[in-house]
């Protein structure tokens, strides 16, 4: 589907749904991470309503793409953006992290249809979509393996055995977005354990790179088709993101990583996103 003013418009009103189903699932939790899902919704929004081929009605469809998501303390955006696409009532969004709720603090893949992984231990997702394109890659698929991970998981060795394994099997159909916050649960990742050149480090390692204005969906849609087009070896997408996006005391603020509003701020946060909301409807 080509990529218009109004289909960016369209993408821009599903991350502001995204963004706002975030904030009312964290209120109603009373615990979870704010920042990162935040950031990522712009990206989760373009996934679920324009990349991914994918059926909200027919989860288990052979034919689907696999979206993983590594960095699972985020999983609030992809609930999110899998009610709003019809995987289940928005209104579940309120059971995260409930008792016996589908929607846990991390992922569970036996729990809800439609999640291809459990994750939680940084720097697995990578290793798993590995596999997943390799078998994909061994049966003759044409399905796309995309692995969503955050920067700060770089800290991980096992991400990295993935990365060279990834190159070893030229494997062009898996495409590894990453959330460049640059913030991690205890301040900047610069900070804590550097990991400039990251794009550099990526091409040494034989992947494709390419890099992208996170929370602009034009710019993210961009960056997955070309990405889409490499023959040979798997890409990477560095999207750079601002933690906390859409939300003004939160954007850049690494304390709201792990912790979520409460009341008070949550209709603060939701009245700015209405707000938003109207800016882009008054622009289309």
């Amino acid at each position: 589907m080509p990529l218009t003013a109004q289909r960016i418009t369209d993408l821009e009103l599903h991350a502001n749904d995204v963004r706002q189903g975030i904030i009312r699932a964290l209120a109603a939790a009373g615990s979870g991470h704010s920042a990162g899902p935040l950031d990522m919704a712009d990206i989760f929004a373009a996934l679920y309503f324009h990349v991914l081929r994918h059926d909200p009605k027919n989860p288990e469809w052979p034919q689907r793409d696999r979206l993983l998501l590594s960095c699972g303390h985020i999983t609030p955006v992809r609930y999110s953006a899998m009610a709003y696409a019809g995987y289940f009532p928005v209104e579940e969004l309120l059971t995260l992290r409930k008792f016996g709720t589908r929607l846990q603090g991390h992922p569970e893949r036996v729990r809800l249809p439609g999640v291809e992984t459990t994750s939680g231990p940084l720097g697995e997702g990578l290793a798993q979509g590995v596999g997943m394109a390799l078998a994909a890659k061994a049966d003759g698929k044409s399905w796309r393996v995309y692995v969503v991970t955050s920067d700060a998981e770089h800290q991980c060795g096992l991400h990295w055995e993935a990365m060279l394994t990834g190159a070893k099997f030229r494997l062009d159909n898996l495409i590894n977005i990453i959330d460049r916050n640059v913030i991690q649960i205890d301040g900047s990742t610069e900070d804590i354990m550097p990991l400039e050149p990251l794009a550099d480090k990526y091409r040494a390692f034989n992947w494709e790179v390419f890099e992208c204005d996170g929370n602009d969906v034009g710019s993210f849609v961009d960056a997955v088709e070309r990405a889409q087009k490499v023959a040979g070896k798997p890409s990477v997408i560095v999207a750079h993101t601002v933690p906390g996006k859409g939300v003004s005391y939160m954007e850049g603020d690494y304390t709201w990583h792990g912790k979520p509003p409460n009341a008070q701020q949550a209709g603060e946060a939701l009245r700015e996103l209405a707000v938003q909301r109207e800016r882009i409807l008054a622009h289309a």
